[in-house]
């Protein structure tokens, strides 16, 4: 039995690294709406094609059940929103209108957070193609966030008995705030959310460590700031698993950012992440987050990004 926070060694090497993907369940949305659901099957798709991303291995998730969400949400909130009695200002906050695909749809997202959380404890890490849905309050959904997959699948995990304490390491561009509501009280998850200061969400919901950052902030300052953010958190924290939020959103030329990191800042924001958790050997579940690109194939390949780093940084190497 591998000890909780640490990963496994003297064991024969992983072969693949697990992704998980759950875009073939599609669902109903206006024509022109703002969510970009194709790059999730446009990221699934880059990986895929010529043969497969070389050291992956592909994997569809489990639907998450409702004992699983009530260990993150109150059960009034969990039972309306699975059969359809949202009120209509509860909707206009998620942003997404409800639909039976819909909520199918999210109970994969979290399933594969789950998932990942997982075999990250296995195998030193795991990556879901989607994810990290940190705006989804207790009892509350909004910024296209229903339900909170991550503080859904660290509660699942310390249930399970796989895990005491955790460590959400959060670096899309909004802050987390509905990940720091669920974990407020809870000194066995510790959330760190480094974010743009003056974008949504406007009250922001303190977390454990949170850094703000103005406006067109680029890749130096960034990194810098996240540096020395991160150093912080793994102390205080001393997890037995990080879940990190790899937002796309922190892109320069992001619709709904504000930062200006490029393509290659946000590749050594990746690696500095995942190098960091390796020396500390403390395994990494991955989620994607936002990213709302002016052209979106520019998130896919912000994304496709995160995933060959993870592969190549991956702790069965």
């Amino acid at each position: 039995m591998f000890e909780a926070g640490k990963v496994p060694s003297g064991q024969p090497a992983v072969e693949t690294m697990k992704i998980f993907s759950y875009d073939h369940i599609t669902f109903p949305l206006p024509a022109g709406h703002r969510f970009p659901v194709e790059k999730y099957f446009l990221l699934r798709q880059r990986i895929t094609a010529d043969n497969g991303l070389p050291g992956i291995e592909l994997r569809q998730p489990t639907p998450a059940t409702t004992p699983s969400l009530l260990r993150a949400h109150s059960p009034d909130y969990v039972e309306r929103t699975l059969n359809g009695r949202l009120s209509r200002e509860e909707i206009r906050r998620i942003g997404l209108p409800w639909s039976p695909e819909l909520v199918e749809r999210v109970l994969a997202s979290v399933g594969a957070t789950m998932a990942v959380c997982r075999l990250a404890l296995q195998e030193g890490i795991a990556v879901s193609l989607g994810g990290g849905t940190h705006h989804a309050c207790r009892a509350e959904g909004q910024g296209f966030c229903i339900f909170n997959d991550v503080m859904v699948a660290l509660r699942v995990m310390q249930a399970e008995g796989r895990i005491r304490r955790a460590l959400v390491v959060d670096c899309d561009v909004h802050q987390g705030n509905g990940t720091a509501e669920i974990a407020t009280g809870d000194p066995s998850i510790f959330t760190f959310s480094i974010h743009a200061d003056k974008n949504f969400p406007y009250r922001k919901i303190p977390g454990d460590l949170d850094i703000g950052l103005p406006d067109k902030t680029g890749d130096e300052d960034y990194l810098a700031a996240l540096r020395i953010g991160l150093e912080s958190a793994l102390a205080r924290s001393r997890p037995d698993l990080v879940v990190y939020l790899a937002g796309a959103d922190v892109y320069k030329r992001d619709r709904l950012g504000r930062l200006a990191l490029t393509k290659v800042g946000i590749g050594a924001r990746d690696r500095l992440v995942f190098t960091r958790c390796r020396q500390a050997n403390v395994p990494v579940a991955v989620t994607m987050a936002g990213g709302y690109g002016i052209d979106i194939h520019e998130t896919v390949d912000i994304q496709f990004q995160t995933v060959q780093i993870a592969l190549g940084l991956s702790f069965h190497t």
